[in-house]
């Protein structure tokens, strides 16, 4: 998708960043955490503390019916501040488990 393209190159300054396409969604993953995904060309990142804190007058949405609300980042043209709240929220976010052989 061009914006998950778009997105990508926003936060190119950022090292770990992967995805992973899902049913026509892309799910975003920063240091091997889920972080949020890009959802009918909209990034919208799990509702952490340190999410809502550095986006405080941000809009809860569904990404699909059904789901969690997740917070909208509607400030995508900004890449330091995009940068900014995925370094925010990282350390919320559970560790990878990692997987036994």
């Amino acid at each position: 998708s061009e914006f998950l393209e778009y997105i990508l190159e926003q936060l190119s300054e950022v090292e770990e960043i992967t995805y992973r396409a899902m049913m026509g969604e892309y799910i975003l993953y920063y240091r091997d955490r889920v972080i949020g995904g890009i959802y009918d060309d909209r990034l919208l990142v799990k509702s952490t503390p340190g999410a809502a804190a550095y986006m405080p007058s941000t809009t809860e949405e569904l990404p699909y019916p059904g789901a969690k609300p997740m917070l909208l980042v509607d400030n995508v043209d900004d890449r330091a501040y995009l940068c900014g709240l995925f370094d925010a929220m990282v350390n919320d976010l559970p560790a990878p488990r990692i997987r036994k052989k």
